[in-house]
């Protein structure tokens, strides 16, 4: 019964392989462009890709609204007018194409109407009917673009993730009023669970009487970064966005702990910056030590950004690499050879994902934990010598 079991499970793998490689065979996969497309941001929201009748590939996908502001034009439309970087969208000021993706940064350039080529093959745009644009160029030769402030893959993401913590957070109060003393029940209880950890485990040892202050301020830090990882390994729309896996995201939550750190600064923290105590006058003067405390105030906000991008980032590359080489094996060594490395793939991303999920907690508790450090560094005042 228990090789049935066994037996079941794969067998439905193997057979989505094996649809999967039979497609693959007609042409190469570029692993890096499906890698790098699903970690990096896009303008529109890629949800799968099916084959009609004819052979031809069709891609399904949420078409998010295109802001622009072109020489104090505002430009609004769907994505959709792209066809997924295969068409040109004309409007009031320039005609607009979508280019990049992959492996190149996906972005929005300005063409001129179609025409015939007249300017090198890389300077040119050619859409999915074979009309082919050339860039816009200004004087120094560089490709003119509108200001893009887009809501895109990670913004809509983002929006996603904070209406839907907001939910939960305020329908588990909600519980506080109705049941009262109550003990918490359902999605309460881990609620309460995850807000004690935050306050007694990580914020109260490291900020002490200053714990009521910061606290709501490293508890929505902390809940948002572990919503977020959360959501970014569930495959299945509205989740699956990597949101802090980009950089944008962690430089912005990187700042604000910067800010409120410096700006909360007390004298003794400023003090300790540019007059050191313990080291010699002339290190003071020079001023070598001020220089290296000046530079550590700017490290650690870079420290915090990396260190949550690359780890997010490297676990969804490495579930993705593990899926990609099923085809790529499958396209050089054949489709038994894919089939055979599918089921080791497959368990080796299953356990990769499992590691995600400590992973996701630990990147925010970490986030969290050295936030609270920096800002416990600017705002504890020295002890009193006896």
């Amino acid at each position: 019964m228990r090789k049935l079991k066994i037996f079941s499970i794969v067998l439905p793998l193997l057979a989505f392989v094996f649809a999967g490689c039979s497609k693959a065979e007609e042409q190469d996969v570029d692993s890096g462009s499906i890698i790098i497309g699903h970690v990096t941001d896009s303008h529109s929201w890629h949800l799968f890709d099916y084959y009609s009748k004819d052979g031809k590939e069709h891609s399904v996908a949420v078409n998010l609204p295109i802001i622009l502001i072109d020489d104090g034009h505002l430009e609004v439309f769907s994505s959709k007018r792209f066809h997924h970087g295969h068409a040109v969208y004309q409007g009031k000021k320039h005609n607009y194409a979508l280019v990049g993706g992959g492996l190149e940064k996906e972005e929005i350039i300005c063409v001129y109407g179609p025409m015939d080529i007249s300017s090198e093959p890389a300077m040119a745009f050619v859409d999915g009917e074979g009309n082919v644009y050339d860039r816009i160029v200004d004087d120094e030769g560089n490709t003119v673009k509108p200001v893009d402030i887009s809501i895109t893959k990670t913004a809509a993401a983002i929006i996603i993730a904070v209406t839907l913590l907001i939910v939960i957070i305020l329908a588990s109060a909600k519980k506080y009023k109705v049941r009262g003393s109550a003990a918490p029940h359902g999605m309460q209880s881990l609620i309460e669970l995850l807000v004690l950890h935050v306050r007694d485990g990580i914020v109260e040892p490291i900020l002490g009487h200053n714990t009521r202050r910061f606290l709501p301020y490293l508890l929505t830090l902390f809940f948002f970064i572990f919503f977020c990882n959360i959501l970014g390994l569930i495959p299945i729309f509205p989740a699956g966005a990597n949101i802090t896996g980009n950089i944008a995201v962690t430089a912005i939550l990187a700042l604000i702990t910067f800010f409120i750190t410096n700006f909360n600064g007390n004298k003794h923290y400023w003090k300790d910056i540019f007059w050191t105590p313990g080291v010699p006058s002339w290190l003071k003067i020079f001023p070598l030590m001020p220089i290296v405390e000046l530079v550590g105030v700017f490290t650690k906000p870079i420290v915090l950004m990396i260190r949550l991008f690359a780890n997010m980032t490297a676990g969804h590359i490495v579930i993705l690499g593990f899926v990609v080489i099923i085809f790529i094996l499958s396209n050089s060594l054949g489709m038994a050879v894919g089939s055979a490395v599918s089921v080791v793939s497959v368990v080796f991303a299953v356990f990769i994902s499992l590691l995600e999920c400590l992973v996701a907690y630990i990147q925010a508790f970490v986030f969290t934990m050295l936030s609270a450090l920096y800002i416990s560094m600017a705002v504890e005042e020295p002890a009193e010598s006896e």
